[in-house]
This record gives structure tokens, sequence and C-alpha cells, in this order.
């Protein structure tokens, strides 16, 4: 019942908190953590947003997957409490957490009902400061990676993905996967998760997002008894990464019917002040589904794919701009040609008066629908702060996108777009295909 009543909670806080513009907080707490909220009282639910700058890219040398195995394991287990109690206890509280990580953050996310916060939080506290990494939940938690890394190898997405990644930054960890190789994830140890763990979960690099039944005093008093016991430091953040790829083509051979391409060049970064040019431009190019170029071009004209997407990439340490196709063995050389002609053309040529006017109405439109839920909203909260954007950027966004001229998308597809410098990374058995290099 009570797992009911949460999940009627939160389809109707969706409907209240789109009906009308946010309104973000900044607080501070006593101890100095700060946080961005939004304060819905009409619902008794709150959903929280925690976010740790470095995630898995603060993995050591020697360690990769070590971070991502330490965030599967917050939960198995805290306290007196092993991995069984601690869901029990969860799950009596109708409580919801999340433990994420990603290259450049690692991320908690936490949804409970007004009348059990005070137990909800104790007991996310529990597995933020005393979580057990038992030797026995380690071990299964590992077997649980390895078999997913198995499945990965046998995934020709996914082995472009890793393979363009590797290519591009190296050894930076941005270059192999978070997950880890079989490898490096068999030989990990209880002490190593020990090591990740004190690397990543640090006040050092916090980010919060608070949206829901709760006030800024309330919620600095939470901040400093959930967080103000964790370590005020952690492990240096990463250096940037060097862009390595040239232009050419990478063929992996791969027992399958269809081959899959991932492609692209060095991007642009999230505070570059071409940003929002270059985003409305790719909008055009190959992220507006079938109103864009690329589907126009490759499925809808010739027939060559189901689908045809790209789409900027902006890490903390290094930026990108990618794109993904698949095509059958004996047509994807032909589809390759026409994305490259259509990147040309592009950064030649600029868009038409019409297509910026449709990129814009769907760019614009489509954003407060992203505000669809507190747990939602928490999470661009932190986003946000990440990205270091102003706390009224909700409001002022859709301005920016509506500024953008013709010539800002002609300036921004002049540079970014290198059509010499586009790189395929093709899995598959294409016919016509070779590496160059």
């Amino acid at each position: 019942m009570i797992r009911f009543l949460l999940t009627a909670v939160v389809a109707v806080l969706t409907l209240t908190t789109t009906a009308r513009a946010i309104e973000i907080q900044e607080v501070t707490s006593p101890g100095g953590i700060k946080a961005w909220l939004v304060e819905e009282r009409s619902i008794p639910f709150t959903a929280l947003e925690i976010r740790f700058k470095g995630g898995a890219s603060l993995d050591r040398d020697g360690k990769r997957g070590a971070i991502n195995l330490m965030t599967g394991l917050i939960e198995e287990g805290a306290g007196d409490l092993d991995s069984t109690a601690f869901a029990a206890a969860r799950e009596a509280l109708a409580a919801s957490y999340g433990f994420d990580v990603y290259d450049d953050a690692l991320s908690i996310s936490a949804q409970f009902l007004t009348e059990n916060r005070d137990e909800a939080l104790a007991l996310l506290k529990l597995a933020l400061i005393e979580p057990r990494f038992d030797k026995d939940a380690v071990e299964r938690v590992k077997g649980q990676i390895v078999s997913i890394i198995g499945s990965n190898q046998k995934d020709p997405s996914e082995i472009a993905r890793q393979a363009a990644m590797g290519m591009t930054w190296g050894d930076h960890p941005y270059g192999s996967d978070k997950d880890g190789t079989i490898e490096s994830v068999s030989a990990l140890t209880r002490d190593d998760v020990l090591v990740a763990y004190k690397d990543v979960l640090a006040r050092d690099r916090l980010y919060v997002g608070a949206v829901g039944d709760i006030g800024a005093e309330e919620l600095g008093v939470l901040l400093d008894d959930l967080l103000g016991g964790l370590p005020e430091t952690g492990a240096p953040m990463p250096q940037q990464a060097t862009y390595l790829t040239e232009g050419g083509v990478t063929v992996v051979p791969f027992d399958t019917p269809q081959s899959v391409a991932i492609f692209g060049h060095e991007g642009i970064g999230r505070d570059d002040p071409d940003f929002f040019a270059a985003y409305v431009m790719n909008q055009v190019l190959g992220a507006g589904g079938f109103g864009s170029r690329l589907m126009e071009e490759v499925r809808e004209k010739r027939g060559l794919t189901y689908g045809v997407s790209t789409y900027l990439l902006p890490k903390d340490y290094g930026y990108l701009f990618l794109g993904q196709v698949a095509s059958s063995n004996d047509r994807v050389a032909q589809a390759i040609d026409v994305i490259r002609d259509e990147w040309s053309k592009l950064a030649a040529e600029g868009v038409t008066p019409e297509e910026l006017e449709d990129a814009k109405k769907y760019l614009t439109g489509a954003y407060p629908l992203r505000f669809d839920g507190n747990a939602r909203i928490a999470g661009i909260l932190v986003g946000m702060q990440m990205d270091a954007l102003p706390i009224d950027y909700a409001d002022t966004r859709n301005d920016k996108i509506n500024a953008i001229t013709l010539d800002d998308i002609k300036r921004v597809a002049e540079r970014l777009l290198r059509p010499d410098d586009l790189h395929f990374v093709v899995v598959g058995q294409p016919e016509g295909l070779e590496s160059t290099n």
C-alpha cells in the first residue's frame, strides 16, 4: 500500500510541477554544503539528487572498474544491516535509492515520503557513511559486472563505441570502459573498493539538488546530517584529455549481417560561446529524428538504414561530436559516403531559414517537457550546477535558442564541421571498406 502511494505521489507531482515555472532557491547549510532547491509543498514527497564530480575517471592505474564496482556495492549492506536486511528496511519505508556512476560523476538519487523522511535519510546516511563492502557481496557484484562485460563483447554497438573511445582518448580514463575489463575486474579486491570509496565520495566535489516537500532551513539541516560526515577531500581530478584520432576508417571484423558505425571528430565544450549555435545546428544535421538531414538523405531517400543520429558530447576533460549508423554490410560504405557529403554540405552552406525555424520550435517546445517530475527536476538542478550555469538558466535557455541566427549557424558550421577529420569505426563485415590507418 505504501509503495502504491509513493507511485501515485510521483504521478501527481509530475502534473503540478510542469504546470508552472519552477522557482529555484540556493541553499547553504550551516556546515557550508550548497544545494539548489525547488520547494513544492502540495505533495508530501521529496526527491534528492547528489552527485560527486570525477566519477569513474578517478579509477587508479591498473584498477579500472573499481569505482563502478564500489558504486554497485553501496547499498549491498551498511552498518549492522547486510544486503538483505538493508533492502528490507528500504522497502518498508517505501524509499527509493539509486546509485550510478558515469565518466565524470557518481550519482545518488533518493525519493521518500515526508512521513518517512527521517528514517529514509538515516538509512541512506548509513549506506554513505558506513558501507559494509562484505567480501561475499564484492564477489557477487564482481560476477554480475563480468557477465555484463562479456555480453558487451558480443554487441557490435558496444564494440564500436569502445574501439572509438580507445582510439580517441588513448590512456586517458575516457579511453577505456568504466566497467573495466574481465581481467581488471576479476583482480579487484575489497581493499580496492575501499580506496575507490575514499577517492570519490568527498565534500570537495559535491553537488545537490532537492525538489519537493521541504524548505530551505530543513534542507540545510538535512544536508549536514546526511553528508557532513564524508571526508573533506578526495582524489585529484583527472588531467585534460588529448584528442588523438585522425580522419579515416577503422574496420573491426565481426560476424554479423549488419555493420554498425560510430563516427565523428573533436567537438565543442559546454562553456564555449558557440555551444548553443552548435546545438541548434546539430538538430538540423542529425539530432532531429525524421526531420534531420541525415535521416532524410540516408534513410528516406536511399533506404540505407533504419536510423542515423548525431550528438554533441561535451565531457569535463574532452569534447566530441559523434554519430551512429547501422546498415547492411553491402550498403554501409554508401551510407558513409552520404554522411560525409552532408557533413561537407552543411559546413559549406549552413542551414536554410526553414530548417533553423523548425529546429528552434522543436528545441524550445520540447524543453519544458524535461521537467516532468521531481526526480527529473532534481537531476536538472544538479546538472546545471555541474555545468556552472546560472540559477535562472531554466528561464533564459529558450531565449538563447531563439537568439541564434543563420549567420551564427554558418559560423559554427565552418568552425566545427570538419569532413576530412571524420573517423568511422565500423564493426561488421563491410563490403568495399578497409581500414585506412
